[in-house]
């Protein structure tokens, strides 16, 4: 009785959360169509219908409107808009017979739109990847840690890229395929040009990698939340100019060895501080080759430093100034976290 009286009940929510889904759309179509996109609309439409060229365009114009300025001046909703055109690409091209070249170009839709997409339809997205993922033919599921991670990583998923130090003038970011990513780790002897996969959310993007990763308690203490879980991976001799951040932090060393040099919130004023916005909270020092003519109240400040080890974890306080650089190819995790009260000092 209980299972026959379940299944109207199931199929009505089914059909409720379809009809929400629907409306979702049609009011970002909407909103497009406020913003001038009728010609993505229009091509929206022809896509839902079935058309695959009319997706792929669809596709091309939000991206073209995602680039059109700097990117905190890109309208929110054109970000929905690419996430609603990846998720059209993709389910067309992993439709009935598709082979495995066509859902490896469906899943890097979807990976896209998980990227540069809005969060309107990231649900949609993370479903739309287990469902293409499960069912192609050539992923194999592999039993054991280092095979789901290898997995994981290796599935041509597109992930956002950095360059060198973020301070540098030569800096630059890059979106590439994580394959791509690894030849460059693999084959890069240029330290003015390394490649750096930093402060990246990794287990957004691959939650097969989410899976094995535990919170801390600590990350609870005080009545904490957890804010922000990244991953740091890169080659020998990559750096993270000294820089302070909000949260408290606390830094796993998963493979490889890493320097960190810590100095105390107190110390702010005499780290010279770029006076730049964005910048804030950077020091203009480079720990690396220190001007003492022009930073003088740095030669004789205090500080910590350690090599972080495989297996081992630093806590580092919010506003504590904090530089980091790898010893070795490297993977980090970072946990930052919240309080309802910092620590006092000297705990």
């Amino acid at each position: 009785m209980g299972g026959e009286s379940g299944a109207p009940a199931a199929e009505a929510a089914k059909t409720a959360a379809v009809e929400v889904d629907e409306e979702r759309r049609a009011a970002l179509l909407r909103r497009i169509t406020e913003e001038g996109g009728f010609a993505f609309v229009s091509s929206a439409e022809k896509a839902a219908g079935g058309d695959l060229r009319a997706a792929e365009a669809a596709r091309e114009m939000a991206w073209e409107q995602l680039h059109s300025g700097p990117w905190h001046e890109v309208v929110p909703a054109w970000r929905d808009a690419y996430a609603m055109a990846c998720l059209h690409v993709a389910e067309l091209r992993a439709g009935a017979g598709a082979g495995a070249g066509d859902r490896r170009e469906a899943l890097r839709a979807l990976d896209m739109g998980l990227i540069m997409g809005g969060p309107l339809l990231r649900r949609d997205l993370d479903e739309a990847v287990q469902r293409i993922a499960a069912c192609a033919e050539d992923v194999v599921v592999a039993d054991g840690c280092k095979d789901k991670w290898r997995e994981g990583i290796s599935n041509n998923r597109d992930l956002a890229e950095v360059g060198k130090n973020y301070v540098c003038s030569e800096w630059k970011q890059e979106l590439i395929t994580f394959s791509q990513f690894l030849e460059r780790v693999h084959s890069n002897n240029c330290p003015s040009n390394l490649t750096y996969l930093a402060q990246h959310p990794l287990f957004d993007q691959i939650q097969e990698l989410r899976d094995d990763i535990m919170i801390p308690d600590y990350c609870f203490a005080g009545g904490g939340e957890l804010r922000s879980l990244n991953a740091w991976f890169g080659p020998l001799g990559t750096v993270t100019p000294l820089h302070q951040d909000p949260h408290h932090n606390l830094f796993a060393q998963v493979i490889g060895r890493k320097y960190i040099r810590l100095y105390p919130a107190s110390a702010s004023e005499s780290l010279y501080p770029h006076t730049e916005s964005m910048l804030s909270n950077s020091s203009q020092v480079d720990l690396d080759n220190i001007d003492f003519t022009e930073f003088p109240k740095v030669e004789n400040l205090d500080f910590f430093d350690c090599v972080l080890e495989e297996g081992e974890m630093l806590y580092i306080p919010p506003k504590w100034w904090h530089y980091v650089r790898s010893l070795s190819t490297s993977f980090s995790v970072s946990f930052w976290w919240s309080a309802t009260a910092y620590p006092s000092e000297g705990a």
